[in-house]
């Protein structure tokens, strides 16, 4: 069960409505390397995972659909108020003929949302070196967002999601190294 708090798990603020800036941010919404991608894959791994470490992809996936909601609520920022023409220039025409400024999950390109982002292997090692990889990788992306970004405001809370992918993957680091201890510990029968 959770507790669910009507609020942000951080503020998300903006300074403007960008559309272009926007178009870059959906893709850590419905991309691959995404909070959504992030948060079943977790969720669906912990099935498969000694007990040792299920608890830490459920506290790790479930802060992903907080981090989902941050991101939705930035682009929402950013696009509400655009016009046709401000998507259309900043690309997003295809998204608003058939969304106006409602939020899709979708990547940058416009591609949906696809299960297939979503891994799960079986193996517990390899799981979690599978979520090393999709942090750090949605670490990097963020950080190529905020490089794009001129907005101070929305920055702000791109570096807190940023600095929270660091922490995630450290956790799966300490998570493999449990494993792996007690994988190499002698069974006595």
């Amino acid at each position: 069960m959770w507790v669910y708090e009507k609020k942000l798990q951080y503020p998300v603020r903006v300074s403007t409505c960008n559309p272009k800036l926007a178009k870059f941010l959906i893709e850590q919404y419905g991309g691959a390397d995404g909070e959504l991608a992030a948060a079943l894959r977790y969720l669906n791994q912990r099935y498969s995972i000694p007990d040792k470490v299920i608890g830490l992809l459920t506290d790790i996936g479930t802060e992903e659909f907080a981090h989902l909601e941050m991101i939705a609520t930035m682009v929402y920022k950013l696009i509400k108020d655009a016009t046709p023409q401000q998507m259309k220039e900043a690309g997003l025409d295809p998204h608003y003929v058939n969304h106006d400024n409602a939020i899709f999950y979708q990547n940058a390109a416009g591609v949906p949302f696809t299960t297939s982002y979503i891994a799960a292997k079986g193996d517990p090692i390899a799981d979690l070196y599978e979520d090393i990889a999709a942090e750090e990788k949605a670490r990097a992306t963020y950080q190529w967002i905020i490089n794009m970004s001129d907005d101070p405001d929305l920055n702000d809370g791109l570096r807190f999601l940023r600095e929270r992918e660091i922490i995630h993957s450290q956790r799966f680091r300490e998570a493999v190294e449990i494993l792996k201890d007690e994988r190499d510990k002698k069974q006595f029968y």
